[in-house]
């Protein structure tokens, strides 16, 4: 999964035209199991409720082949992530990576749900900066069709400083630090 993430890592950077900045910036991984049991009134339950990660990238290997994961699509309400093989993987974009490119990469808004019948499990490995790292939106001449730079649209801040944030206000942490 390092590797994987590593390698998804550079393309990111390779994309938004900053190849160096991966020296700059110490990484981590950190792999978290999932458990859904089988619930007999799933509309009285909730898996994991509705959240984003916090992270630059989280690679998600769903390991039963049981419905569960959504997103929020916007104009569509929830949509379900059926699981179309047992090798499949999900790579879910996180705050900071949407942060680190100013928006470029959005980050995504999931829940997990629970099945009446059949348990499901997930493995998820959650990739980013130490705590002490600095996050300073990326500026790029993608961000516009003219070819001219755009100001940044986010306050740079440490990994410590945003968890604190969200933390505190969840899904409107983002206010707090749109410039």
């Amino acid at each position: 999964m390092k590797a994987l993430a590593c390698q998804l890592w550079l393309d990111i950077l390779k994309y938004l035209e900053a190849p160096h900045h991966h020296e700059y910036l110490a990484l981590i991984g950190a792999l978290q199991l999932n458990s859904y049991p089988c619930c007999p009134n799933p509309n009285h339950a909730i898996g994991l409720a509705p959240h984003t990660d916090s992270l630059f990238l989280t690679i998600l290997h769903q390991t039963s082949n049981t419905k569960g994961l959504q997103f929020l699509k916007k104009g569509h309400g929830w949509t379900s992530i059926s699981p179309i093989s047992e090798n499949a993987l999900v790579v879910n974009v996180g705050d900071l990576l949407h942060i680190l490119s100013n928006g470029e990469f959005p980050t995504v808004y999931h829940r997990v749900l629970v099945d009446q019948t059949k348990h499901r499990v997930s493995l998820a490995y959650f990739f980013g900066p130490q705590v002490d790292s600095l996050i300073v939106p990326l500026i790029s001449s993608k961000d516009n069709n003219i070819g001219h730079v755009v100001a940044p649209r986010y306050r740079s801040l440490t990994v410590k400083e945003y968890i604190k944030l969200k933390a505190k206000h969840l899904e409107k942490a983002f206010s707090f630090i749109r410039i």
